[in-house]
């Protein structure tokens, strides 16, 4: 009879903490077989209640109910708490994470620019000044795979480059094309197999991964690994402001764990595992892999270093940034920094979790921090 009442007792127990427990609202703004939806906001779900004792959990919005074009707009309504906020949607609100995203082209490891993304926007005042004005609280970002070459046809050289018709995601990669006497189209990825398969472009400036997202493993064949950067402009859990405020300054650090480690699987999937399986299917397809020519590779590398001082104007012109050149200075540091340190790790996804927490999140002060 006590074992009963013992096991009665519990049970009721279990569910008063079921009954207590918040929970989040939560948009990925893409599909399913998406990995900001798979491995970002599944692993938010996964996380949240085993670091929060139960206190926090999540339901999932499919894009059907908020898109990423939607993801202002559920934010601020309140229809989404927690959401995955692209600046590329909403440039003019978000000028830092812009600029950051101007930064593309100098992408070469996919974790060390998540973390510098991450890093710079937690520390920049103004960068925190944008968000409370928008109505939201940063917490992380991630980055896709280095960029390559997706074409019909094979390209080793700076001249196999012009007259191409690619697919661009963003006007560093718009300007990298232009440079090399290519033809930008600015074709949402989406939209890419279609355009291809109808001859409407030649390629794509992208991730190896969209061969697998986007079926491009039908349509390319040609890949030439010539590093265009990454795309890491990326606010992967955004907090509506009511929705912070609303949390205990202990709830809002046990979210932001959970984010921060949900952050690097994240990275780890886009960025390296989905990329090697990317590359095993385009094996497999009987694509050809086309080693660049080393002079196109130094051309690239050193077009990305003069970019840098592009970006820094364009966003002074558009932005007003009087400061560009020294903002675009300090997210290079942390660039370079944050390299050293994913090295050090060993490409840990693990270690790279607990340095973040090291360097960026035990810093803060999750009494104050958004408010």
């Amino acid at each position: 009879m006590r074992r009963m009442l013992a096991f009665m007792t519990g049970i009721a127990a279990l569910a008063a903490t079921a009954a207590d427990a918040r929970e989040l609202r939560i948009a990925p703004g893409a599909p399913p077989a998406h990995p900001s939806h798979s491995h970002l906001y599944s692993k938010l779900a996964e996380l949240l209640p085993e670091v929060s004792g139960g206190a926090l959990t999540a339901q999932i919005l499919g894009p059907e109910v908020v898109g990423l074009g939607q993801m202002k707009d559920g934010l601020q309504s309140q229809l989404v708490e927690i959401g995955n906020l692209l600046p590329l949607y909403f440039p003019a609100d978000l000028p830092n994470m812009s600029l950051a995203g101007e930064l593309a082209l100098s992408g070469r490891e996919p974790h060390a620019m998540a973390a510098a993304m991450t890093e710079y926007m937690v520390t920049c005042d103004s960068c925190q000044e944008e968000l409370k004005k928008f109505g939201v609280i940063y917490l992380g970002s991630g980055s896709s795979d280095v960029y390559a070459l997706l074409t019909n046809r094979p390209v080793r050289t700076a001249e196999d480059v012009k007259g191409l018709r690619l697919r661009s995601g963003g006007a560093p990669f718009s300007r990298w094309a232009e440079h090399f006497g290519a033809v930008p189209a600015n074709i949402g990825v989406g939209e890419t197999f279609e355009s291809m398969s109808q001859g409407v472009i030649d390629g794509s400036m992208a991730s190896i991964g969209d061969l697998l997202s986007f079926r491009l493993v039908e349509l390319v064949k040609n890949i030439t690994f010539v590093p265009l950067g990454t795309y890491h402009a990326t606010s992967d859990f955004t907090v509506a402001s009511t929705t912070w405020e609303s949390l205990s300054p202990e709830e809002r650090k046990q979210l932001t764990t959970a984010a921060n480690q949900a952050n690097v699987t994240f990275t780890q999937r886009w960025g390296y595992e989905i990329a090697a399986e990317a590359k095993a299917a385009a094996e497999k397809a009987g694509i050809q892999f086309v080693e660049p020519d080393p002079e196109l590779v130094k051309a690239v590398e050193a077009f990305a270093e003069a970019d840098k001082e592009t970006a820094a104007k364009v966003a002074q012109e558009r932005f007003g940034f009087t400061d560009a050149a020294e903002r675009v200075a300090r997210f290079s540091e942390l660039v370079e920094k944050w390299t050293g340190i994913v090295k050090d790790t060993g490409g840990d996804p693990e270690a790279i979790a607990r340095r973040l927490d090291e360097e960026v999140w035990s810093r803060v002060d999750f009494a104050t921090y958004g408010m």
